[in-house]
């Protein structure tokens, strides 16, 4: 239920799926918008006293194309040696040059962002706030959310192209840019968002937003080869040497070499690739990582950065009080 993997089609390794099925509260997103699932071996009977529906019915529900049966290993390492590959399913009669015509006259689409995002701005309030954090969103993660309104925060989501003037109409502590799919280029309308407000009020960004951030910056940004999926990617924090477990689904990263010269600095690597996982602009009052701290699912070793935007929003409170 993750948005950020709107139109992909998405090979589990994992040789068993649907034994868990689905549970409601676990919900990323109010409408799933993965482009297809392709399993080894499908079960459609859960054991787990939390589910609420199967796999199958959640499918079914949302025309989630599926199919099973595939070696998914053997698929696994097709992506790992030649990047991520375009596919779509269809039946096994369709002969191979007709489903290669099809594949080839494909365009993909480059408005992920504009049709994950909300079409008006919500709230999300908590009990006795002390901060009011407008998040943008590209595709937020409801786990996100919980996070911010746990630490005291009232959170008003707006559309992604929510000009900047109208942020700053809703008086926010801080802003917060979210999670997405798609290439960051195509987000046009947040980047120029935080060009206009970095320096205004303090911001956050987490994957998509991320990536955002560094181009706005004027960095740039990279298409990887099969990109980072799961919840097992080590992360090294260069402020504290620390090495984090983090959960990781992007398929874009930040140039590393396009840094210099930006006002931005690399506070996070990664230990795999030594891709670029952390930004920061301290004159500004703005950072970013390119991993899921929110940790749904995940592990929790990054939870910490809320509390790292919740001293911004801090010191920004009592700026003004």
């Amino acid at each position: 239920s993750d948005p950020s993997y709107t139109d992909q089609l998405v090979v589990m390794t994992y040789p068993v799926i649907g034994n868990y099925g689905i549970t409601d509260e676990d919900y990323e997103t109010k409408i799933p918008t993965i482009g297809g699932l392709a399993v080894r071996d499908y079960n459609d009977i859960p054991s787990n006293f939390r589910y609420t529906e199967t796999l199958s019915e959640i499918l079914n529900e949302y025309n989630i194309p599926a199919i099973s049966g595939i070696d998914t290993r053997m698929l696994t390492r097709i992506i790992r040696d030649e990047g991520s590959q375009r596919a779509f399913l269809t039946a096994a009669e369709c002969p191979l040059e007709e489903a290669l015509a099809v594949l080839r006259a494909d365009r993909p689409r480059t408005d992920a962002v504009s049709r994950v995002s909300c079409k008006k701005k919500w709230y999300s309030r908590t009990a006795n706030p002390r901060y009011n954090v407008v998040a943008i969103d590209c595709g937020i993660k409801h786990n996100i959310i919980r996070h911010l309104n746990k630490r005291g925060c009232n959170v008003t989501i707006v559309p992604y192209d929510t000009r900047p003037e109208e942020i700053l109409a809703l008086r926010p502590d801080g802003l917060f840019i979210s999670n997405g799919p798609g290439n960051p280029e195509d987000a046009a309308p947040v980047i120029h968002t935080v060009k206009i407000l970095k320096g205004r009020l303090p911001i956050f960004g987490i994957c998509l937003g991320h990536q955002i951030i560094a181009l706005a910056y004027g960095a740039k940004t990279y298409k990887m080869k099969f990109g980072h999926r799961g919840g097992n990617h080590p992360v090294k924090n260069l402020l504290t040497d620390k090495i984090e477990i983090t959960s990781q689904n992007h398929s874009y990263a930040v140039l590393a070499s396009s840094i210099e010269g930006t006002g931005l600095k690399i506070t996070h690597i990664n230990l795999l690739d030594h891709t670029v996982e952390g930004l920061s602009d301290e004159t500004n009052r703005l950072f970013s990582v390119q991993y899921h701290p929110e940790s749904a699912p995940g592990p929790q070793d990054s939870t910490y950065l809320f509390g790292t935007f919740i001293e911004m929003l801090e010191t920004e409170v009592r700026s003004h009080a």
